[in-house]
This record gives structure tokens, sequence and C-alpha cells, in this order.
């Protein structure tokens, strides 16, 4: 029976690990739910290196079981095995390759970084918009800038800005967005509002300014495929579109401290609608002098001040609370 080529042999395992590898590379499920303009442009990419690896991975490992299989010393032979001193084609081969695929890999990412907006972030004009600085340690956050320490406006040259499409327009919304231990604040400049919450409408083109108050923070929003640090001291830009109305989370990917796995807030993607309703509700009810400072370290109130709401729990008035506080 004649042997079959190794040539042969070598096209056949070349066409199926091939097979195998992109089907592989292109329907795992190991990313979340695409939810953003730039999720597409990183899946992308990410698949293609997905079925490189596969292939890899099976030309090296399906190696070492044939030359396990083929080359396993038999029964009763006790000679030694052939002496290779080398083989230059080979090593040229295995060094070449990889290095291509480095090389083509990069250039890959570099367009990709390029269509998300990551060379430029400075390139396009930008809302008027500050980031508030609140001094020392308190029980909450403030609603508003109203009563903090405003720095100056200064335009984010870090982080992923405008994209080649988008590049010298104004975003459709802005938001102030600072990290502190261990919580995401939003304060959105064009409407006063603040909240513990990104709320963004569907279809918009977003910018999010990030600051941290304390130490370095990343947001990072899986679904969007997006993340960027947050740096005390340096403003950096965040720009990107959601396009599938939901609930995602939102998650500080940098270690900031003991309590970083508390770190989590969530970003929620309204119709255009509902984006409409929630603002003009948070509009009215922030209007209610709840824009001032709620900002409060305990050690700076009084005894009355600190006990004042709680006396409805406590079954007294308010009158009656201040004559105990005075009496005492």
């Amino acid at each position: 029976m004649q042997q079959v080529p190794v040539s042969l042999w070598t096209l056949v395992a070349g066409i199926v690990v091939t097979a195998i590898s992109i089907w592989i590379g292109q329907n795992h499920t190991l990313m979340p739910e695409q939810a953003s303009l730039q999720a597409p442009l990183v899946d992308g990419f990410f698949n293609v290196m997905f079925t490189i690896a596969i292939a890899l991975f099976l030309v090296v490992e399906g190696t070492i079981v044939v030359f396990l299989i083929q080359f396993r010393r038999r029964r009763g032979d006790d000679t030694d095995g052939v002496r290779v001193e080398g083989n230059v084609p080979l090593e040229v081969f295995w060094t070449a390759i990889p290095t291509v695929i480095v090389l083509l890999l990069g250039i890959y990412s570099v367009d990709v970084f390029n269509r998300m907006g990551g060379f430029d972030p400075a390139g396009h004009p930008h809302s008027a918009a500050h980031v508030a600085y609140i001094p020392g340690s308190a029980i909450a956050a403030t609603l508003s800038d109203t009563g903090a320490t405003t720095a100056p406006t200064i335009a984010p040259t870090i982080g992923i800005g405008a994209s080649p499409q988008t590049l010298n327009k104004l975003a459709d919304l802005v938001v102030n967005v600072k990290g502190i231990q261990y919580a995401w604040l939003f304060n959105y400049p064009d409407s006063g509002i603040s909240s513990g919450e990104l709320h963004i409408p569907v279809g918009a083109d977003v910018q999010l300014n990030l600051s941290a108050q304390d130490v370095i923070h990343s947001f990072w929003v899986p679904n969007f495929r997006l993340k960027q640090d947050a740096l005390p001291g340096i403003p950096t830009e965040l720009r990107f579109v959601a396009t599938k109305p939901g609930t995602y989370p939102v998650v500080c990917a940098e270690l900031c401290g003991g309590y970083h796995g508390s770190m989590r807030t969530q970003v929620i993607v309204h119709t255009p609608e509902e984006y409409d309703s929630w603002r003009t509700e948070n509009q009215i009810a922030q209007q209610q002098n709840l824009n001032q400072v709620v900002a409060i370290n305990p050690a700076d109130l009084s005894t009355s001040e600190f006990l004042a709401p709680h006396t409805h729990d406590m079954g007294i008035s308010a009158a009656t609370l201040e004559s105990l506080v005075i009496g005492h």
C-alpha cells in the first residue's frame, strides 16, 4: 500500500485547523452583549486574535500528540534516538510567522483605536463643563457643584474622543464623571442634574469628562467595550454612542482601596422619550433646594442638627428636641 505523502497530511491538517479555528473564533460566547457603536470594532479585533490563538493551540498541541504517538519507544527497542542538530528552515519559519502575525495585529489594533477616537480626544470642540472638587471627608456626596471648590475648565487630552466621523462636532450630551472612594458621581452641566447612575438616551453621542478626587479609578462598561482611567488632577475623556436600551453595569477596573470591589453602579440607556421624562422629573426634584450641600461632615453638626432627621422616629417634635438639647 502506497504511503500518503507528508505534504498531503500537512495540507489536510491545515484545512481542518483553519476551519475549526474560524468557527470557534466567530461563534464563542465569551463576550457580553454588545450595546455601543464601538463594541463591534473591539469584538472584531478580539475574534481575530482568538481565532489565531485557537489555530496556534491546535497546531502546537496537535504536533505534541502526534509526536508522542509516532516517536514513542517501541517494546524491545533500547537504541538511541536519531541525533538532530537543527533545522534552519524550520527555525526561520516559526520565527517569521509569529512576527508577521504580531505586525498585522498591531496595524489592525491601531486602525480600531483610531476609528474609536483614541488618537485625538482633544481634536474637537468641548462643551463648557467643569469638574468640582469637594474638600474633606463626608458621609454623602453633593448633588451638584454648589458649595464645592470649582477647578478651571480643562479640555481632556487623554482618552477616547470623537471618531473620524464626528471630529470637530460637539457631543449631543456631556456628563462630568467623578470617581471617589468608592462611588461614581455623575453631573449634567446642561441641566444641573446630579446622579449616582449614568442616564443617557440611545443613539446619542455622549461625552464623559472623567476626573478622580483621591486615587486612580477606571471607568469600565463591559457591554460598551470601553474603559478609561480617571486620574487625579488630569482630565480624561470617554466618548461613545449607546445602541441598545437597557441597564448595564459600570465597574471600577483599577484597584483603588479596600472597598474597590464595591465601587459599582450602572448606566441606564433610555429611549429618547424615556430620557426626556427622566430629565424633567429630576430637574423638578432637584430644584427643591436639594442642590445645596448635602455632603456633610458629622463633626460640623450640632447635636440638635445631627438628631433633627430622626425626630419623627423618636416620636417628639423639633421644639422638644431643641429644649432637651439646651437643657442638657
